[in-house]
């Protein structure tokens, strides 16, 4: 139900209700105007893309904490998305209704989270950061425009930073040997299992002596120990399902795991590892780990991952195949392994000179010496 009239004033005001029987209006200038703004209510209607004006009168915070609660997120991925909302989006949207923020103002957003601003003490955000934020925020403008709270989602046609992936430049084992002598010594053994088996960080935090097999010389990976909100320790599933191996121990590590569960027994659930015999979280173990990379030389970022590197690197340098190197890391493909460390196989240019040398070389080697014969 729609009409236009003319106020007292000159203008024209243009009204309809809605299903729910709400009235809507709007004034106009020209009654054309006011045909044209029916026009394109009645056009939306008919098509399902009618948005009601007052539902995007919802925040953003408030919108999108609802959203986080109805996600089938895991619950490092549930304590990942509430840290980047809670440090990088609430502050500049968390306060705004949904349906006034605008592409510009997303576009100007993206921009500051890659400024530096000493003053206001913050640091430029890395591409790659960048973009998970920003796919977070699109994700839950997606569900506002399903959900009819706003016509279309203004993240849609952000140009974000350039990725610049760094190849990977794994440890030297001076590095990783400097790094096992500066660790508290209930961790030193961490660092050299960590290195000899490749396996993820809340792998090797939730590692218990039950999943070890000393006799066969093998460690089973079949969960891992996530970090919840509150700094809460709890088990959970491995990344993937492909992420559930069975690993083999080097002679090193076997040593290694003896000797530190000797000196430091198992803990609560028979955890392998632990910092005060407390279950290990990623914030208390940043703790540990950042003074004493610093100290060896490593980069700023440098993470515990730098390890896994590490087992990666000698994997391949001792001519392991690229199927191998997959399953030993629990990648859920061969091209996860190949992206990320295929500069570091061997190169096929000097295999390729040998191959044409071992067969032309010799057959020119012999028209030499018969040369010489004659």
């Amino acid at each position: 139900m729609s009409s236009i009239a003319k106020r007292a004033n000159g203008k024209w005001r243009a009204r309809y209700r809605d299903d729910s029987g709400r009235q809507h209006a709007r004034h106009f200038a020209r009654k054309v105007d006011a045909q044209r703004w029916l026009d394109e209510v009645t056009a939306a209607v008919v098509t399902g893309q009618y948005v009601d004006p007052k539902a995007g009168r919802i925040t953003f915070r408030e919108y999108a904490e609802h959203w986080r609660q109805a996600q089938v997120h895991r619950i490092t991925s549930q304590a990942h998305i509430e840290g980047m909302l809670r440090r990088h989006a609430y502050p500049t949207f968390g306060d705004r209704q949904i349906s006034t923020i605008l592409p510009s103002e997303v576009q100007a957003w993206v921009r500051l989270l890659g400024t530096s601003d000493k003053r206001a003490k913050r640091r430029a955000l890395a591409p790659e950061t960048i973009s998970v934020i920003h796919s977070v925020v699109s994700a839950i403008m997606r569900s506002a425009v399903r959900d009819r709270k706003i016509i279309a989602n203004p993240c849609e046609g952000t140009r974000l930073p350039s990725k610049d992936r760094k190849p990977v430049i794994p440890l030297t084992t001076e590095q990783v040997d400097h790094l096992r002598e500066l660790m508290p010594p209930e961790l030193q053994a961490l660092v050299t299992f960590t290195a000899g088996t490749g396996m993820r960080q809340g792998e090797v935090f939730g590692l218990t002596v039950d999943r070890i097999d000393f006799l066969r010389r093998e460690v089973r990976v079949d969960r891992q120990l996530l970090t919840r909100l509150g700094r809460r320790t709890e088990f959970g599933p491995p990344k993937t399902p492909a992420s559930v191996r069975t690993i083999p121990l080097p002679q090193v590590v076997v040593d290694a795991l003896a000797a530190h569960l000797a000196e430091h027994p198992a803990g609560e659930h028979g955890l392998v590892f632990t910092l005060a015999r407390a279950p290990i979280t990623r914030q208390a173990f940043g703790h540990v780990w950042r003074p004493v990379a610093r100290a060896v030389g490593l980069e700023p970022g440098t993470g515990m991952h730098a390890l896994r590197h590490y087992y990666a690197s000698l994997l391949i340098r001792f001519g392991e195949s690229v199927k191998t190197v997959q399953v030993r890391l629990g990648h859920a493909s061969a091209a996860e392994t190949l992206d990320t460390y295929s500069h570091l196989w061997p190169d096929s240019d000097d295999r390729t000179r040998a191959a044409v040398d071992s067969v032309l070389g010799r057959a020119a080697a012999d028209r030499l010496t018969r040369t010489l014969d004659v």
